[in-house]
């Protein structure tokens, strides 16, 4: 079995460094997998970058320039939602054709335009879609919000600043439709049983097969390691509690920082004995108003890539915390649980799949900073941290090693190319 793994890129954001982790899973399975990326960032052999050079990034701004165009001229979510009307045709490209199955995963910002999506499914070949957030059974977000129209059909999208009955959401929705339909089974699975869920609500999934799979994390490379011995080598205190906080654009208001500031403020003011002792770590894209909204002292790190010093950084602190509004299933909680680290997050999105409540972690209510900031002093002053600690380590070997998440998805692969198979021999009948 040849299986390819489509993905916008293979090493930078999320969604990218979940497939390549499948893509590298499968291979250290036994399974002939490769890589289709438009941006290549890693020098793996088995990672084939498509060739268009300017054209590529022309796709990507004759997007973003129709988002502009039909948003009257306004760039509101002009980077935060995706029309897929540009992209590269796939399917003659040698790696293509050798593989039997075709594994979609993030293929948006000018990689496959929804035409190059129906020439995929059309091929004959068997066609599985991961779902790293919810663009492909929405209009055109990655994230709804509380906006449910999507069940039905996409309209007077409150994520465009003009939005109308017939607005650029519901263009995108009726093409979707169309390309979901179009007579053969894409196999679909969610990364978390939440986004499994929104999936089953749209009108564009009804009747296909979906499931849920959780990302796979290499358990050798993020595992524990001496906290002190990682400070040192960071250049981090050894005399301060340390809270992590990670992201790949820290300002971006989903993600939540606000209220991890809003957090450590009550944490500072109510109990000054444990604020005086408290940083905080950050990693991702820097944001000048850390330092003017975060009480205590800030550490901040760039975006890291290299998966062993990310492992060091998850090593180096006491707590990860995640305040985001509204997510899928983070990389990062699975990084740091795979660490021994406890995590402290909202009740939201696939995050209570992930925490266990006062077990591996904690569970805020969802929006509450007075909540989180309880659940960082339950992680701080816990009098059984080392047995939290243990439990986020064996919860993470048990569910998202890769050979778990290997062994799921072959079974996946299984049934849609016999899926495959079946529809081509009615074909020829």
């Amino acid at each position: 079995m040849k299986v390819l793994i489509v993905n916008t890129s293979d090493r930078t954001g999320g969604a990218a460094i979940a497939a390549f982790r499948l893509f590298r899973a499968l291979r250290n399975n036994g399974v002939d997998a490769r890589m289709l990326v438009r941006d290549k960032n890693s020098n793996d052999p088995f990672v084939t970058q498509i060739p268009g050079g300017f054209n590529l990034k022309w796709q990507f701004l004759r997007e973003r320039l129709v988002i502009w165009l039909k948003n009257r001229f306004s760039s509101k979510n002009l980077f935060g939602v995706d029309i897929a009307n540009a992209g590269t045709d796939i399917t003659k490209l040698k790696v293509f054709q050798e593989a039997d199955v075709i594994h979609l995963h993030w293929v948006n910002q000018g990689f496959l335009s929804l035409n190059n999506i129906r020439d995929i499914i059309d091929s004959g070949k068997a066609v599985v879609w991961t779902m790293h957030d919810m663009w492909p059974f929405t209009g055109i977000c990655h994230y709804s919000g509380e906006c449910l129209m999507y069940a039905n059909y996409c309209h007077n999208c409150p994520q465009l600043r003009y939005p109308g009955k017939k607005d650029l959401s519901y263009q995108v929705f009726q093409k979707k439709y169309g390309v979901q339909y179009s007579g053969r089974r894409v196999y679909y699975v969610a990364c978390s049983r939440w986004l499994e869920q929104q999936a089953r609500k749209s009108s564009i999934l009804t009747g296909m097969d979906l499931t849920n799979i959780p990302n796979a994390i290499d358990t050798s490379v993020f595992h524990p390691m001496d906290r002190r011995e990682m400070r040192a080598k960071l250049g981090l205190p050894q005399d301060k509690k340390l809270l992590l906080f990670g992201s790949m654009k820290v300002g971006d208001k989903r993600k939540g920082v606000d209220y991890l500031a809003s957090a450590c403020q009550q944490i500072w003011k109510q109990f000054p004995a444990v604020g005086k002792n408290l940083g905080v770590v950050v990693f991702g894209k820097k944001d000048e108003r850390l330092s003017q909204i975060f009480p205590l002292p800030i550490y901040e790190m760039n975006y890291i890539n290299d998966e062993s010093k990310l492992a060091e950084v998850y090593n180096a602190v006491d707590l990860f915390v995640t305040p985001s509004l509204q997510d899928n299933l983070p990389n990062t909680i699975v990084e740091a649980m795979s660490c021994g680290i406890p995590c402290v997050g909202f009740n939201v999105g696939g995050i209570p799949q992930m925490i266990e409540h006062r077990l591996n972690g904690y569970i805020a209510g969802y929006k509450s900073a007075f909540d989180l900031a309880n659940g960082i002093l339950w992680g701080l002053t816990t009098l059984d941290y080392d047995r939290v600690s243990q439990n986020a380590r064996l919860y993470a070997v048990e569910t998202y090693s890769e050979s778990v998440a290997a062994s799921r998805y072959m079974k996946v692969y299984e049934e849609a190319l016999r899926n495959a198979s079946e529809k081509a021999r009615n074909n020829n009948a």
